[in-house]
């Protein structure tokens, strides 16, 4: 099945389809940095941007994977349908994120989860063919790649690791303490939280009425601060104590 099809760009989306931000986003990918800044221009000679309706459908799962994709705003949801059925939520992709690695190295080549819009938003999508012949000529891409992989499988095994032992309240601090930004700091960190409450609670597995209640848990304890969708986080180790706590 091909890809369902986009809208086509507003006006007001042009203005994020300009060559120079198309390319810092190419270029923010870490394993296309080796590109030399004509391959970048020959790759996006054969990309195309896509806007996208909320609730919106890019790709779903079992479908050929021609397309890597990189998420210029908005946001988009992973998710992978079970063997009776259901969907799971795998995680939330925002501005410079990217969808589709995974099929890259799929034998069937098919995308292995399906990926929807939750606003309105755009995308660049490249021909996953140009993708691994960029690997094929800079083996430096092609380790960045799996090393990139290795990261990704690493987050997804601690996320069913915390799905089958913890408790919810040690989802959603683990989730929070893998967004803050990296290195140490003496000054509070923050958390945006900018993908809709249910999708989030959908891929901790609660139900939004309990994200909300463990939130405030959070809040009351002294560990964080919330101001609509910025999350600043107050104290570290308080929020670490609590993930013993049952919810």
């Amino acid at each position: 099945m091909p890809m369902d099809t986009a809208q086509p760009p507003s006006s007001a989306a042009d203005l994020l389809f300009k060559p120079r931000q198309l390319r810092d986003l190419v270029r923010g990918v870490p394993w296309l940095g080796a590109l030399s800044d004509a391959e970048v221009e020959a790759l996006l000679e054969d990309c195309e941007p896509r806007t996208l309706a909320s609730r919106e459908w890019l790709f779903r799962q079992d479908t050929p994977a021609e397309w890597l994709h990189i998420v210029i705003s908005g946001a988009v949801r992973l998710v992978r349908s079970a063997g009776d059925g259901r969907l799971a939520t795998i995680r939330c992709v925002e501005r410079g994120g990217t969808l589709g690695e995974l099929s890259m190295v799929s034998r069937e080549g098919v995308y292995l989860y399906s990926s929807e819009a939750l606003r309105r938003t755009h995308v660049l999508s490249i021909p996953a063919a140009r993708c691994r012949e960029a690997m094929d000529r800079h083996p430096e891409c092609r380790a960045e790649f799996m090393s990139r992989l290795a990261l990704e499988l690493t987050d997804r095994l601690e996320d069913m690791a915390l799905l089958t032992q913890g408790d919810a309240m040690s989802r959603l601090v683990s989730y929070i303490l893998r967004q803050l930004p990296s290195g140490r700091s003496n000054e509070p960190r923050v958390v945006r939280l900018t993908i809709p409450k249910r999708w989030l609670a959908a891929q901790l597995a609660v139900t939004p009425e309990t994200l909300s209640r463990l939130l405030g848990k959070l809040r009351d304890s002294g560990a964080i601060n919330i101001d609509r969708q910025r999350l600043t986080v107050l104290d570290e180790q308080k929020m670490r104590d609590l993930m013993v706590v049952d919810d």
